[in-house]
C-alpha cells in the first residue's frame, strides 16, 4: 500500500508518497514532473552502493536518462565545499532551470542538494529520495535546506520546497539499528509536540517498529508526515507554528556543535536527549507534572536510545560554554533564545523568556550525570 500526504502550499503544493517498493516505481512517479526525460542524481557513496541501482534501473525502465554523483558520507559534507562540488557539477551536467534534480539519501544529501537546487540557475526543481527514517519524517518534507558553517547548524540555507518526495520504507531496512534509532527521535518529537495519542501509541509499539514491523514503521512514518505536512501548510517559513519542529532542537544543535557535527552523536540522538532537557526546564518552572519529563526518558529508555547528556563520549565544554553555543542558534531573536516547551505530553508551545540561569543549571545537572 502506498499512501499519498499532500502539503498544500497552493502553486507549490506536491506529494510525499509513502509506502514500500517506491524505490523501484520512481521512474513512473518522477516522469510527470519531467519537460524532458533527464535527471541529475546526487547522492553520497554508502547511499550509492545500496541504492542507486535501484534508483538507475527504475529511472532507466521509464525511459529516463541519468548521471550521478556520490560525495563523501556523513555529517561533515554538509559544508561550502560540497554544496560547491555538487553545484558545479550540476552546471556542468548541464542542468537546465526546468529540469529536475534528484536528492537520494539522508537528511544531509536532502539539505545540501536541496540547497544547491535552491541556488543553482536561481531556483531549479528537485525531488527528495529520503533512505533514513530521519529523513522520511522530518528533513523531506517542508523546504527547509541548508549546510552548516563552523559558527553553527543550518545557518546558511534557504526554503526551497521539493517537487515530490519519494517514502520508501524498504529502504529504511538497510539502516544500521543507531542510524534508525536516531530517526527515531524525531518520530517521538511528533507525539510529544501536538499528538499525546501517537506518544500513547508509540509507547506500545515502539520496539516492534524498530525490530523491524514494516506496518508499524509505515504508520509512523505517514503519520509523522502528516503532522508536519499541516504545520507547514499553515507557517512555512516559520513566522509562528513551525517552530514547534523544533522541539528538543536548541540543546540538540549545542551538543551537536560541541560534539563537532560527529557520529559521537547523531542529529536524532541530538534531538531525544534536547527532547528530554526541554521536559526537564519545562517541568522546572512548573509548566507540566514531574511525570512528563520521566515519561519520556523511560520511553527513549526502552528503546535503548541516549537519552541524557551523560549518554554522550568523550568531553563537552561546561554549562556556559554550551549555553554560549545556543547563542549562535538561528532560533535567537534579538539576542533572545526561543525554547519550545511543554505543558504535557504533546502540548508543546514556543517560550521566549525562559530564564537562562534555569538552562544553565539544567545542563549543569546533566552535565553533572557525565
Amino acid at each position: 500500500m502506498i499512501d499519498t500526504v499532500g502539503v498544500s502550499l497552493g502553486a507549490r503544493s506536491y506529494a510525499v508518497r509513502v509506502g514500500a517498493g517506491l524505490l523501484a516505481r520512481a521512474g513512473a512517479e518522477i516522469a510527470p514532473l519531467l519537460r524532458r526525460p533527464r535527471v541529475a542524481i546526487v547522492t553520497d557513496e554508502a547511499v550509492a552502493r545500496l541504492h542507486l541501482g535501484t534508483l538507475t534501473a527504475a529511472l532507466d525502465a521509464a525511459g529516463i536518462a541519468h548521471c550521478a554523483l556520490a560525495l563523501p558520507a556523513g555529517e561533515a559534507t554538509k559544508g561550502w565545499p560540497n554544496l560547491a562540488r555538487a553545484t558545479e557539477w550540476l552546471l556542468e551536467a548541464r542542468v537546465e532551470r526546468r529540469d529536475v534534480v534528484v536528492a537520494l539519501g539522508g537528511g544531509v544529501i536532502g539539505d545540501l542538494v536541496g540547497f544547491s537546487a535552491a541556488i543553482l540557475r536561481r531556483g531549479v526543481r528537485f525531488v527528495q529520495v529520503p533512505t533514513t527514517l530521519l529523513a522520511q519524517v522530518d528533513s523531506s518534507v517542508g523546504g527547509k535546506t541548508g549546510i552548516n558553517t563552523p559558527q553553527g547548524k543550518n545557518l546558511v540555507g534557504a526554503f526551497h520546497q521539493p517537487s515530490l518526495v519519494l517514502a520508501d520504507i524498504d529502504v529504511l531496512g538497510t539502516l544500521p539499528a543507531r542510524d534508525f534509532l536516531s530517526g527515531y527521535g524525531e518520530v517521538v518529537k511528533y507525539g510529544l509536540l501536538g499528538d499525546a495519542e501517537f506518544f500513547d501509541w508509540l509507547e506500545v509499539n515502539g520496539p516492534a517498529l524498530a525490530a523491524g514491523d514494516a506496518a508499524l514503521r509505515h504508520h509512523a512514518v505517514r503519520r509523522s508526515v502528516e503532522m508536519k505536512a499541516g504545520i507547514v501548510a499553515r507557517d512555512e517559513t516559520e513566522e509562528g507554528e513551525r517552530a514547534l519542529l523544533n522541539l528538543g532542537h536548541t540543546f540538540c544543535h549545542a551538543l551537536e556543535s560541541a560534539t563537532g557535527y560527529s557520529d559521537r552523536l547523531l542529529h536524532g540522538e541530538g534531538v531525544a536527549i534536547g527532547c528530554a532537557l526541554a521536559f526537564e526546564a519545562s517541568q522546572r518552572l512548573g509548566l507540566c507534572s514531574q511525570e512528563a519529563p520521566s515519561r519520556v526518558r523511560a520511553h527513549l529508555r526502552a528503546m535503548g536510545m541516549k537519552v541524557d547528556i551523560a549518554d554522550i563520549p568523550g568531553d563537552l565544554p561546561d554549562a556556559d560554554g554550551l549555553m554560549a553555543l545556543m547563542a549562535q542558534d538561528k532560533k535567537v531573536v534579538d539576542g533572545r533564545l526561543r525554547f519550545i516547551l511543554a505543558h504535557g505530553i504533546g502540548q508543546a508551545f514556543v517560550a521566549e523568556d525562559v530564564p537562562a540561569p534555569l538552562v544553565t543549571e539544567v545542563l549543569a545537572q546533566a552535565l553533572r550525570g557525565r
